[in-house]
């Protein structure tokens, strides 16, 4: 008898045990998109298990707030009357969580508190204990992956800071908009050739422009050397445009100084400086 009862077990473990860890599967890999509300006059908070490093919306219609400066766990959101729209959150520690957002007049919740479970992935592979820290080298291609990836979203979208641009002889130079992410600026440059001849490109440099007191005033610059540099052109053919990204390390400046972009045009003089407030440097997106 005893033994008529363990083979019966033995049965049905064997039976239904693969059919109980294929459905564990399978709502690990369904993970459905939750829709958060929002509107014009009241805060929807979001408070999440890491700090937030960074928050994006998908229209600026949807404006998702967080302190830059210091990592917190909780970030606002409020809408304008529109289409829906995405949110997307990345947490200190890489987890990704991702939303569908909506305008909606009346709300009914005011307050999310998303547990670690919800997050739809991680920006980086989650190691082993047994591996050690990965090495410089892997650090600075899993970095540099990370500026192309977030460089292309910033192209894709369409957001600007304000009018920041200078031309000459038919060439515009443009600074598009400006973004604070992590330890870095992200400037968001066009260049647009509405002449009748090629545009060679022979260097785009950025620099902090200071000017010195005293009796004999003097301009100092120094120049800020990109980590990154995602889709910069060597020719810009006539009534085309040019849009890329420079990724430079997060730097702030005080009232006496400015920013300055150089455009240098190879065997030519169609050679342009567009200076830019510190003001823009200081508030970016």
């Amino acid at each position: 008898m005893k033994r008529y009862i363990i083979t019966s077990l033995f049965i049905a473990v064997v039976t239904f045990a693969p059919r109980l860890c294929w459905a564990q599967v399978t709502a690990q890999e369904t993970i459905a998109t939750d829709t958060i509300y929002a509107n014009d006059t009241k805060n929807v908070a979001l408070f999440f298990p890491e700090p937030i490093r960074q928050g994006i919306t998908g229209s600026d219609n949807f404006i998702f707030t967080y302190n830059r400066e210091k990592e917190q766990y909780f970030g606002l959101l409020q809408a304008k009357p529109g289409k829906e729209s995405n949110l997307l959150i990345v947490n200190r520690d890489g987890s990704i969580f991702s939303y569908i957002v909506r305008y909606k007049a009346q709300l009914s919740k005011f307050n999310y508190f998303i547990p670690k479970s919800s997050s739809i992935g991680n920006e980086r592979p989650i190691m082993n204990d047994s591996i050690s820290v990965a090495t410089a080298e892997s650090k600075i291609d899993n970095r540099n992956y990370y500026y192309q990836k977030f460089s292309s979203y910033l192209l894709e979208r369409k957001q600007g800071v304000g009018r920041i641009k200078k031309r000459t002889e038919g060439i515009i130079l443009r600074v598009e908009n400006i973004v604070f992410d992590t330890e870095e600026l992200y400037f968001v440059i066009e260049i647009k050739n509405n002449s009748t001849l090629d545009y060679d490109l022979n260097f785009l440099k950025l620099s902090v422009e200071t000017r010195q007191k005293g009796k004999r005033k003097s301009l100092q610059r120094l120049y800020q050397e990109p980590l990154f540099k995602y889709n910069l052109p060597s020719k810009i053919k006539e009534n085309e445009t040019a849009r890329f990204v420079y990724v430079i390390p997060k730097f702030s400046l005080s009232n006496d100084r400015r920013a300055v972009l150089e455009l240098h045009e190879k065997d030519g003089e169609r050679n342009i400086e567009l200076k830019i407030s510190h003001s823009y440097i200081n508030n970016p997106n």
